[in-house]
């Protein structure tokens, strides 16, 4: 189908506003010019580092840097890649960038548009694209163009890195015009996800995200969360990613979301809502710059409140795109230190003693290797540090076929609170409380039932009767699984220290 004549003089516009606008920043070729801030060098001493250790291995690799400036990141990725291609389209900015790295025999440089049809890279020949800070000067047309260029460069395997500004402007420089696109990140998310291309023998390729996360310099040094980054891989499209495709298209679906967000409160998606979030984290009485993890942390809630209210430094990670998308465009302006990352907590690596508390509400009812993450958990923490779980658990003994049948129709992996409790001992954790909280479970769910009951109609307006009969069937499905008649399904609250040495 033939593009309609206004779209490309609209692209043409695009163009020449773009590249006007480069012009007119790039005259001084400085690291503040290029990141249009004053304190450029400061951010760059921290975000540097923090994005090229978040790069998949490229020691001996074909990488494309696009949109590569004055070349901040070109030689840091010469010194490990085999080759090094660096595009930018200011042509005294590529220069400059020649000037500084062209020492390294195994970069070489080129002034080009990237959204240009014709450049010269091949089908299927790279192991890694790199951008920081281009797509966001496309048009939402080019965006999309330049994604489906990309995974057919990429060979299978290979790695998409790329960042952004998104919902606004982050440097302090003052602008006459600004062009830029500052997107939601969810824009960027759908893209790629939805990218795929075919190889001669009709198999089909698309993208898994990685990761998809904050830049940590920015939360810390600015308390802005605006600056995001994906990483993407290259896959057959019948790779299995089966859970976080669960996630994201059954259970945890935007509209599902906001959906459970309706009946636990604004920012939660866990039982209680705020009321529970309160009471559990009075218990680890938390100080100002500690360093907390929530694993499963949802939409950001209870982020949000330790780090408003505790002058504390959170990292919440979630499994479902979907669910941090949310979280990061609700951190926006809060001017708080909260980053958000889409990571695999059976996954995820950090360094040992990293964290003050380790935060988790009805999440690990997921994981199968309870014992590993357990221990996992108890690395992250520093000496003296704190785990406090909340947990969907059973009643001990053999399940009813009843119980046992849901269990496996949810994927669930559960235990009755004293194992539970055990499993965090045998990790090396003391002053182990595992308490049941069914009572409380019950209560709650009997709260939140009656709201929605209550607002029958209103929420029957913002959703669907569907939505309703959903929400009301499941939430009578638990209450009867944890009463006191039957009592199959329990809830526990688990805290536990780490000693100090």
């Amino acid at each position: 189908m033939a593009s309609s004549p206004n779209a490309v003089v609209d692209g043409d516009m695009e163009r020449e506003a773009q590249k006007n606008y480069w012009m007119e920043y790039s005259k001084d070729l400085t690291v503040e010019a290029m990141m249009l801030d004053s304190r450029a060098s400061e951010l760059d001493q921290e975000e540097r580092p923090e994005i090229l250790s978040m790069l998949p291995p490229y020691k001996g690799k074909s990488v494309l840097e696009l949109g590569a400036g004055i070349g901040r990141f070109t030689g840091e990725l010469a010194k490990e890649a085999g080759h090094v291609l660096a595009l930018d389209f200011i042509d005294s900015v590529i220069k400059k960038n020649e000037s500084l790295n062209g020492h390294y025999k195994n970069t070489s440089f080129m002034c080009a548009d990237v959204t240009c049809p014709n450049l010269p890279i091949k089908a299927d020949s790279l192991d890694m694209i790199f951008s920081n800070w281009l797509l966001m000067y496309l048009s939402d047309k080019e965006v999309e163009k330049l994604a489906e260029r990309m995974v057919k460069w990429l060979k299978v395997g290979g790695y998409i890195f790329f960042r952004e500004s998104c919902f606004h402007q982050s440097g302090d420089t003052k602008r006459k015009i600004n062009p830029t696109h500052y997107r939601e990140p969810r824009f960027y998310t759908k893209v790629f996800k939805e990218c795929h291309t075919y190889d001669d023998q009709g198999n089909s390729f698309e993208l898994s995200l990685i990761t998809c996360k904050c830049i940590s310099a920015y939360v810390k040094s600015k308390r802005n969360q605006n600056q995001i980054c994906w990483i993407w891989q290259k896959v057959k499209s019948d790779n299995d990613r089966g859970f976080q495709r669960f996630l994201d298209n059954v259970q945890y679906k935007s509209n599902g979301i906001l959906r459970y967000e309706r009946v636990f409160g604004a920012g939660y998606v866990s039982t209680g809502g705020l009321e529970t979030t309160k009471e559990f984290v009075a218990k680890l009485e938390l100080k100002p710059g500690q360093k907390v993890l929530d694993v499963g942390c949802g939409i950001g809630g209870g982020d949000f409140y330790m780090a408003e209210n505790f002058d504390v430094n959170v990292v919440g990670i979630d499994l479902s795109i979907n669910m941090v998308s949310f979280a990061m465009e609700r951190a926006i302006g809060r001017k708080c230190s909260v980053e958000f990352e889409v990571a695999d907590c059976t996954k995820k690596t950090y360094p040992d003693n990293t964290f003050d508390v380790i935060y988790s509400r009805d999440t690990i009812l997921h994981i199968q290797d309870k014992p590993s993450l357990f221990k996992t958990f108890f690395k992250w923490l520093k000496p003296g540090g704190m785990v406090l779980i909340t947990d969907y658990c059973k009643k001990p003994g053999t399940p009813s076929e009843f119980f046992a049948a849901y269990i496996k129709q949810r994927g669930y992996d559960l235990h009755d609170i004293e194992a539970y409790g055990q499993m965090l001992k045998n990790a090396g954790f003391s002053k182990v409380i595992a308490e049941d909280r069914t009572n409380q479970f019950v209560e709650v769910l009997q709260r939140e039932l009656d709201a929605v009951e209550k607002d029958k109609e209103e929420f029957i307006r913002d959703f669907s009767q569907e939505d309703y009969d959903e929400i009301v069937n499941g939430w009578k499905s638990k209450l009867k699984r944890s009463s006191s008649s039957v009592g199959e399904q329990r809830w526990g609250l688990f805290i536990a220290t780490k000693e100090m040495n």
